[in-house]
């Protein structure tokens, strides 16, 4: 289960899926990122920032705690290539279709 959900956007390009997670605070080599059976899971943990308490009060309204999304993948989808990336606090995952198959015809025997 999951503490907190990072806000994640999917795109679907001519050649490519893009799924990108927003991420701040959290190391790229800290997101543990995998494949199985058409299913992609994003699993990380952000640590909770120490404040300093003033007067009596404290505010704090960044999420921390683990996070676990898991996305289905459609069959095109060619988890072979898949490539990550982390930049400015923003997750990128970039997952290749697989080249077109040409349809074939299959003849019905008698």
């Amino acid at each position: 289960t999951s503490v907190w959900r990072p806000a994640v956007e999917i795109q679907e390009e001519e050649d490519r899926f893009v799924n990108s997670a927003d991420l701040p605070g959290i190391d790229p080599k800290d997101i543990e990122i995998t494949m199985e059976q058409g299913v992609l899971t994003l699993k990380g943990e952000r640590s909770e920032e120490t404040k300093e308490e003033r007067e009596g009060y404290r505010r704090v309204e960044r999420v921390s705690g683990s996070f676990y999304r898991r996305f289905s993948l459609p069959d095109t989808a060619d988890s072979e290539r898949i490539e990550a990336k982390g930049k400015n606090g923003v997750l990128e995952i970039t997952l290749p279709k697989h080249d077109k198959v040409q349809a074939r015809k299959i003849t019905v025997k008698s």
